[in-house]
């Protein structure tokens, strides 16, 4: 019980500040963030572990485009708005990492810490844009094959406003980290 805390909120603050609430909670060398609803299983932690000790990582980030990967519980437009999306990104901001927009990821305290002071963007772009400044200050990332889950509960955000959102955010960054 010691070692997982949760932070209840009073309702819907964003990302940015539950990143935030959540990291000045925590008292360790790494910090793992997932998502609540269990999208994100924790029987892939073992996982992220092994990798970060295997290659000294300073973010290992879940990925659902690599082979041992997947989807389950979204349909052919919610699979193709994420790959347009990471391909986008790709093609843009060149991140060096399959999925960049999943938020499954074990960071290195200073790491994760250093990053949040230079954030700029929120909602979609937000998990985006870590990766892309940990490249720009050149800290290394590994991948680990996840499978995500849909919720059972609960309906996902993502509409024109987001995805607009996310657009304007690739451009954004794509001038800013040049």
């Amino acid at each position: 019980s010691d070692k997982i805390k949760l932070h209840p909120r009073p309702g819907k603050l964003g990302l940015g500040s539950a990143y935030i609430d959540g990291i000045a909670d925590c008292t360790g060398d790494f910090i793992i963030l997932m998502d609540a609803d269990l999208s994100h299983h924790p029987h892939h932690i073992p996982e992220f572990i092994a990798k970060q000790k295997e290659t000294g990582a300073d973010i290992v980030t879940g990925t659902r485009y690599r082979t041992g990967g997947g989807v389950f519980g979204w349909d052919w437009i919610r699979k193709l708005t994420s790959r347009g999306a990471n391909f986008l990104a790709e093609a843009a901001l060149s991140p060096g990492v399959s999925d960049l927009t999943g938020s499954f990821r074990l960071y290195k305290r200073p790491v994760i810490e250093k990053i949040m002071k230079s954030m700029k963007g929120g909602g979609y772009v937000f998990q985006m844009e870590i990766i892309i400044r940990a490249r720009q200050f050149g800290f290394t990332v590994a991948e680990v094959p996840i499978e995500f889950v849909d919720r059972i509960y609960g309906e996902s955000k993502l509409g024109a406003g987001e995805i607009t959102q996310y657009l304007k955010g690739i451009w954004t960054l794509a001038w800013d980290t040049e």
